[in-house]
């Protein structure tokens, strides 16, 4: 090698690290310095979410208020059946996986290359309640890997029945309707705690388009979407793990 060519190799490392290495590690380190602390959830309850931020700013736009309706209840107050139905439907896998269903990934890629479009995401509970408590709506790789750090922490420092807890309290659940005791009064003029097994798997079978279904309107796809979810919950017995079904 030429002293020539050496120089020339030597300038392009260097405007490769300058150019690219250089704003890539300080991107990295601007996303760690940035992540939600967690940890303050094993005890606490957040005050608000993205989520909530962003129907709110959505209202605003369109030039009427909103007024979210959004009571928190510890798990001890939110029906079983309801655990119950939210797990089937929403994630089968929850109590297995350390926040990513890695067969749900590949199945929900598959169809992403075969329709050309980026719609499903195989997302977990976890990766759920992630982006609702912290990210926007966007679909973009950049977001999906801050909602993957994100799913980790929340693994790392909470337990599944936390996760559990704070994610059936910050779902969305019709307009303006956040978590599961607003969801049970708003759609069936009851607590949380009093849901049958029926308006349990309701509930559940809305919550891939809750706003959709607000008035909750028993469609025949909806009712297709309930039995199916009571045949879940049957095939499965029925049953939470000890630690879920606890206090």
């Amino acid at each position: 090698m030429t002293k020539s060519t050496r120089s020339s190799w030597g300038r392009f490392v260097f405007w490769l690290t300058v150019l690219v290495l250089v704003p890539a590690a300080l991107l990295a380190l601007y996303w760690l310095a940035t992540l939600p602390d967690v940890s303050q959830l094993a005890k606490q309850n957040p005050k608000d979410t993205a989520l909530i931020q962003a129907r709110r700013a959505q209202s605003r736009e369109e030039g009427r208020p909103l007024r979210p309706q959004w009571t928190w209840v510890p798990m001890s107050r939110i029906s079983p059946y309801l655990q119950r139905a939210v797990v089937a439907t929403e994630d089968a896998s929850f109590f297995m996986h350390e926040g990513f269903d890695w067969e749900g990934i590949k199945d929900a890629a598959v169809h992403n290359l075969e329709t050309g479009e980026f719609k499903r995401g195989g997302s977990t509970i976890t990766q759920q309640l992630a982006k609702n408590l912290y990210l926007s709506a966007e679909r973009s790789l950049l977001r999906k890997a801050r909602e993957a750090l994100i799913t980790r922490s929340l693994e790392h420092h909470l337990t599944k029945r936390r996760i559990l807890e704070l994610y059936l309290n910050v779902a969305e659940w019709g307009n303006g309707i956040f978590g599961a005791e607003a969801a049970a009064r708003h759609h069936f003029g009851k607590p949380a705690s009093d849901l049958t097994l029926d308006e349990a798997a309701l509930l559940a079978a809305i919550l891939p388009s809750p706003r959709r279904y607000d008035p909750m309107r028993v469609t025949k796809y909806l009712r297709s979407r309930q039995q199916h979810i009571l045949r879940r919950i049957e095939k499965d017995g029925g049953r939470l793990p000890v630690s879920i079904q606890g206090r």
